[in-house]
């Protein structure tokens, strides 16, 4: 018979209590990162139809401009290469409003509720969110970039290389500020028309279809409170770099964004970018932080 005052010892196994680190706030952002890849690739209709507006901006609308040319400068630039950057940041703007758009779709069916009580940093979230639009849509203008050769712009390496991370950079702020709008919207319906509000006019008021000089002041003003103006220039200048044009041609195309005459040089352009979405991304973490 086994004595009495026999003692039994059990082992406790140690738990590991998840959230406060900085590595699971690198892992919280590792997995939204790969569910908007994930969301994206297996979505084969987003990804076909997707390519449908810029191709036909391209195409379509800049054959049609093509004529805007003056004669007398020696037209032996096509416009759809002046364009084409501009089409770059339209596919890379559309592409990261929907990744915005996601977040609402998210809230609407309460996934999003069990992201944000997960023990993470809301804040390493909304940077997964942000990065995973980001990368999509860098991803997608980077396959636009597979038509550069139809319309005149070489495939050289160094050029292909800027403007992917000129895309980049691009999609980061615009995905920024899809969030920043979408952190307050708790319905679909109601995110659309304001995305229409921001979406086509950021687009048209960027010079992506028209060149910024010889324009009237009102629209001059507008054109350099826009955001995608300092994304689509950067892009425009480093294609005009590899591209043999006129004079004339440079002069009425290649201008650029100017401060008062002063031609602002690239690095501040892409500054004032990373900068602003960096802003952009503060407020929308700040406003889920205030969130239940």
């Amino acid at each position: 018979m086994q004595d009495a005052s026999t003692t039994f010892s059990t082992e406790v196994i140690g738990a590991t209590e998840a959230g406060g680190r900085l590595r699971d706030d690198i892992r919280a952002v590792g997995i939204v990162w790969r569910r908007e890849l994930i969301r994206f690739f297996r979505n084969r209709t987003r990804l076909l139809t997707s390519f449908a507006q810029p191709i036909l901006f391209l195409f379509v609308l800049g054959t049609g401009l093509s004529r805007v040319l003056p004669a007398s400068a020696g037209a032996n630039l096509d416009f759809r290469t002046f364009i084409f950057p501009g089409v770059l940041g339209l596919s890379v703007l559309f592409t990261s409003i929907y990744s915005a758009v996601s977040i609402v779709w998210d809230r609407e069916f309460g996934f999003l509720r069990e992201m944000l009580i997960a023990p993470v940093g809301r804040g390493a979230l909304i940077f997964g969110k942000c990065l995973g639009g980001t990368t999509v849509a860098t991803i997608q203008g980077t396959i636009m970039l597979m038509l550069a050769g139809l319309v005149h712009v070489p495939y050289t390496p160094l050029l292909m290389l800027s403007l992917i991370l000129e895309m980049a950079l691009a999609a980061f702020v615009i995905t920024a500020t899809g969030i920043m709008l979408a952190s307050r919207m708790g319905q679909v319906e109601t995110f659309q028309p304001v995305m229409q509000f921001f979406v086509m006019p950021m687009f048209f008021l960027s010079g992506a279809l028209f060149p910024l000089t010889g324009i009237p002041t009102w629209l001059l003003v507008l054109t350099k409170l826009d955001p995608l103006t300092y994304a689509v220039d950067p892009m425009r200048r480093a294609i005009f770099a590899h591209v043999r044009t006129t004079p004339q041609l440079m002069k009425l195309l290649g201008s650029g964004m100017t401060w008062n005459g002063w031609r602002l040089p690239i690095s501040l352009e892409l500054g004032l970018i990373a900068a602003l979405g960096l802003f952009f991304l503060g407020i929308a973490v700040l406003r889920f932080r205030q969130q239940d």
